[in-house]
């Protein structure tokens, strides 16, 4: 099969991955063999090709939102079929056995391993998976419009959780990438008033077309207080301005896997009035299912950027320089079409 490989973290405008040909990968006890038909293209796997996340697995294949089919059973598997439409997301396993994995916390798990960073992952015609920890999907299912709800739009979900999000309550969002849009649509079901803070011009556009209530930059005075907002820019200095926007009670929730240093904080002006930071740490089986669930209810619809497979260089460098409007899909099979 062929399969990019990054051997060693680097700029993507140097082009680290190689597209190589490789084994097709035999499905271990309880694993599945997907046929990869498109893969997201996250900021996580710029993280990990940057080595600004340390290499867990070198060489390795990047990505970790995939859509594709089943095409082998490892020794054990039930209740799934060859031919079957599977979901692998980020969470690839954990121990089960933990105290957080116990707790129903599994995103915590000390043992978690991740699809793309500790095993290889979508961008390749082939991937491997636990069965427990693939998602089944409806054959119907466009795999372009999904493979973004596999990790921007479960994140997303897990962030409005952490952040307390409920119907009708007052939302920022600040930065507007793949999982802050898939995010708002969530938001618009909920009967939320959206405020979307963008350096990015054509962000700021999709926003106001999306049904912002309000669209604009940090440092600009906003109509009302905010009940509830999602940092997702990887940029701890907009931590403090965000706090400020906060009203009474208000929460903060940091989306990001990767953050830079965050710059001192003045209690009175930034936590007092109990406001609160909570970071969102990966995510559980649950928060996908019930996110694919929503999405099927609402009906979500990402906006979609498409990449050809042999193109994950120019895909990341995309993505890297704020391209993409909404998200960007690496087309891996004809099929996903």
């Amino acid at each position: 099969m062929r399969a990019h490989l990054l051997h060693k973290p680097a700029p993507v405008e140097a082009e680290p991955l190689t597209l190589e040909e490789v084994a097709v990968p035999e499905p271990g006890r309880g694993e599945l063999l997907v046929r990869v038909l498109c893969c997201g293209i996250c900021r996580t796997d710029l993280h990990i090709v940057e080595g600004e996340l340390p290499p867990h697995k070198q060489p390795v294949v990047p990505g970790h939102q995939i859509v594709g089919v089943v095409e082998k059973l490892g020794p054990g598997v039930q209740n799934w079929n060859i031919g079957d439409r599977a979901g692998i997301a980020w969470l690839r396993s954990t121990c089960q056995q933990c105290r957080y994995c116990q707790r129903g916390r599994e995103n915590l798990c000390e043992h978690a391993t991740f699809t793309g960073w500790d095993h290889d992952g979508g961008y390749a015609e082939y991937a491997t998976v636990p069965a427990e920890y693939a998602y089944r999907l409806p054959a119907e299912v466009d795999p372009v419009l999904t493979a973004p709800l596999l990790c921007a739009g479960i994140i997303g979900y897990r962030a409005l959780k952490r952040a307390d999000v409920r119907p009708g309550s007052t939302l920022g969002i600040v930065g507007f990438g793949s999982s802050a849009h898939i995010v708002m649509e969530v938001a618009n079901y909920w009967g939320c008033e959206v405020f979307v803070f963008s350096r990015q011009p054509h962000h700021r556009e999709l926003a106001r077309q999306m049904g912002a209530a309000w669209v604009g930059t940090i440092g600009e005075e906003i109509p009302r207080k905010l009940e509830h907002a999602i940092l997702f820019a990887p940029s701890g200095k907009l931590v403090p301005p965000v706090l400020e926007y906060l009203d009474k009670g208000g929460i903060l929730a940091i989306a990001g896997i990767y953050l830079s240093p965050v710059p001192e904080l003045n209690y009175e002006k930034h936590l007092y009035f109990e406001k609160e930071v909570r970071s969102v740490t990966a995510n559980t089986r649950e928060d996908g299912h019930e996110l694919l669930e929503l999405a099927v209810r609402i009906p979500l619809r990402p906006h979609v950027t498409t990449v050809p497979f042999e193109e994950a260089n120019r895909g990341l460098l995309e993505l890297k320089r704020d391209r993409f409007q909404g998200s960007g899909v690496l087309v891996v099979s004809a099929d996903a079409r």
